[in-house]
């Protein structure tokens, strides 16, 4: 088990959501020996949709009981809300594609959870996330997982020497696979729970479903790269650069390939389409100016060394120069990219160490 190597009977608080990763989490730091408290974080959801925390809830609770383990409830409803919700509904609102569950691990995993954690005297706060930390002389290293296809890092870019120094992922070093095998030798009521998906502790709720509900939308124009109208869209916020599917294309086009949103204009309400090829072949490779740049060392990267980004969970590794100009920094791809958003997180690598990030602006 990855972490940093924390002495025996330290106090740890576990993040238990109720899912089977969490819950394998939660028991291999009790049989290491860790002094372990499960804690479910209450979070603000939605009134349009079912109330399903509370079923979260009684899962993390029965897992809590299976082991053995005390259980508590944290309320982070008001910073989830507040820090999460509110910021990512502005940014929509703004035309712009931000990703929640990297301002729902610094503000409330590692925000609200690890201060209560720390002011309780518990000197760890675990999760289920698929990542890895490091320990050096000094410092500390947040790794991708050794399961690459769950690698979560990306999730956790925003976290700093103090968050690391006291997060432990103990499954980072195991294959889903792995996981699911525990879950059953320590014969876990999650052990053969499906993953959850959705948006972050939400749950499963379509994105475009989501907004309509705080966001005032209308129908609008599709434009092609001439700016000719095409077709029809239910309102440009509702869609992000490098969409391929929610607007309706009512005008004979000379192909029948694929279409992709390549820009939009929420003040005009319009969306406008390519096909991919088109863009890439007109396309040079062009810098991606950052704001809000965080390193995860607390100091700024080489900027004599090439490094390789990512721009969305799951994206394949773009290599790229980290420049610096006029204190702005930007990312340059060494291929042209066509598909990147205002607001989406751009997460820079050193091979498989995580070593900064910032929004796109």
């Amino acid at each position: 088990m990855t972490g940093q190597g924390a002495q025996k009977k330290e106090k740890v608080f576990v993040g238990v959501s109720g899912g089977v990763d969490s819950s394998v989490a939660l028991a291999l730091l009790q049989k290491a020996g860790y002094d372990v408290t499960g804690v479910f974080l209450k979070v603000w959801s939605p009134d349009f949709l079912p109330c399903e925390w509370r079923d979260e809830r009684r899962s993390a609770m029965r897992v809590c009981a299976t082991l053995g383990v005390p259980f508590l409830t944290l309320d982070c409803e008001k910073e989830y809300k507040e820090m999460v919700v509110d910021y990512m509904l502005s940014e929509y609102k703004a035309g712009r594609t931000p990703n929640p569950d990297v301002f729902c691990n610094k503000y409330v995993k590692f925000g609200v959870f690890l201060k209560k954690a720390l002011e309780a005297g518990v000197t760890h706060v675990a999760t289920g996330h698929y990542a890895q930390v490091e320990k050096r002389v000094n410092y500390f290293l947040l790794k991708e997982a050794v399961d690459t296809d769950k690698d979560q890092s990306y999730f956790l870019s925003q976290l700093g020497q103090h968050e690391l120094s006291h997060a432990l992922f103990p499954i980072g070093h195991l294959k889903k696979s792995e996981v699911r095998t525990l879950a059953r030798e320590f014969n876990l009521p999650t052990a053969e729970k499906k993953d959850s998906q959705g948006l972050c502790f939400i749950g499963k709720v379509d994105m475009k479903e989501f907004l309509k509900h705080y966001i005032e939308t209308k129908k609008g124009d599709v434009l092609d790269i001439s700016g000719k109208k095409i077709g029809v869209h239910e309102g440009s916020e509702l869609y992000t650069i490098g969409e391929r599917h929610g607007f309706t294309i009512t005008e004979k086009t000379d192909h029948d390939n694929r279409l992709f949103v390549v820009s939009k204009d929420v003040k005009q309400n319009t969306i406008t389409v390519a096909e991919r090829q088109s863009v890439l072949e007109g396309s040079d490779s062009k810098d991606i100016a950052l704001r809000d740049v965080h390193w995860t060392l607390g100091t700024e990267v080489d900027m004599n060394k090439s490094y390789s980004v990512r721009f969305r969970y799951r994206q394949t590794k773009v290599t790229s120069d980290i420049i610096k100009k006029d204190g702005v920094y930007y990312i340059k791809p060494i291929d042209p990219q066509f598909d990147i958003a205002g607001g989406q997180t751009a997460v820079i690598y050193d091979e498989d160490v995580c070593v900064g990030a910032g929004i796109v602006v």
